[in-house]
């Protein structure tokens, strides 16, 4: 078996990504600040880490409007579910032949 380490994806290792990117596996579409209040970022902090997300076409950026409000939501993408989900899968491997 390869070593695990090596499946790890660097774009996750940052523990706002890794918030944005579970909370977008269990919600079909999450807003900004939605995102914002759960993490527990600023916007600026935030709107960096969502930009490389999309960058890395593991998100889908949808811009809207509620009423006269701008309303950005957030979905992952099938790319984005796999890659996290081999992240996902390599942690726990790592963590199992540790244990």
């Amino acid at each position: 078996m390869k070593n695990p380490i090596e499946h790890l994806n660097k774009v996750f290792d940052s523990r706002i990504r890794l918030g944005i990117m579970s909370a977008l596996m269990i919600n079909a579409e999450v807003n900004f600040n939605e995102l914002k209040e759960l993490i527990e970022v600023t916007d600026g902090n935030l709107a960096t880490h969502l930009k490389t997300l999309e960058e890395n076409n593991y998100i889908k950026v949808q811009k809207g409007f509620v009423g006269r409000k701008t309303n950005t939501t957030y979905s992952v993408t099938k790319a984005g579910e796999k890659a996290f989900k081999l992240h996902l899968e390599a942690l726990e491997k790592m963590i199992k032949s540790i244990s």
